[in-house]
């Protein structure tokens, strides 16, 4: 194994822990000295990967969205070749299946960042380009193979995002056991399924 794959590796088990104490303790509370001590390794070893906590956050953040694109891009769903493969595909971008993937408390945490520091902007609004781009990809795809006939398929990309990404927000105030919650879901569901011309 060369230096590079070892310097890769290595990235990503500090990474890796950054986020196991962001949700522990907040990514507030979150500091390359803690990371350091979690690894039971030196603060200036863990600044020779990553030169600040700004640059640690980025890295966060990719390490974020390659959790998010396995879920979204899981072998699961298959070829968009039917009505069904795609509506389960939509359905599943509402659940709460992401939270196999990622912890709210971090992403809302890296998401307020947005406002604050521009790079990080820059950063997450890429991350979440490339989650639209597999949904655009996924209707498009079933567009071809002629399950769904919309022209303007960009346009159904963002509205459904938005409406996935608002609804997302919202419910987290619920338990997802509550009959609000299960109301909700699927209301926001059929309503971006609807955007979908099956004739």
């Amino acid at each position: 194994m060369g230096r590079k794959s070892l310097s890769v590796k290595r990235r990503k088990e500090i990474i890796q822990s950054f986020y196991r104490i962001a949700k522990k303790i907040g990514l507030e509370n979150t500091s390359i000295a803690k990371v350091a001590e979690e690894m039971q390794i030196s603060s200036g070893l863990v600044m020779h990967y990553f030169k600040s906590r700004d640059e640690l956050l980025i890295g966060l953040n990719e390490y974020i969205l390659e959790r998010h694109l396995n879920m979204v891009n899981a072998i699961e769903y298959g070829v968009m070749d039917n009505r069904k493969s795609l509506e389960n595909f939509i359905t599943d971008l509402f659940s709460r299946k992401w939270n196999k993937y990622f912890d709210d408390g971090v992403f809302y945490s890296c998401y307020a960042l947005i406002y604050r520091k521009e790079d990080f902007n820059t950063s997450f609004r890429k991350y979440l380009e490339k989650l639209h781009q597999v949904l655009q990809i996924k209707l498009l795809e079933a567009k071809n193979l002629g399950v769904i006939y919309n022209d303007n398929i960009p346009e159904i990309t963002e509205v459904i995002f938005a409406l996935i990404d608002g609804s997302y927000y919202y419910l987290g105030m619920f338990n997802q056991k509550d009959q609000t919650y299960e109301q909700q879901e699927k209301l926001y569901i059929k309503y971006a399924i609807k955007l979908l011309d099956f004739s």
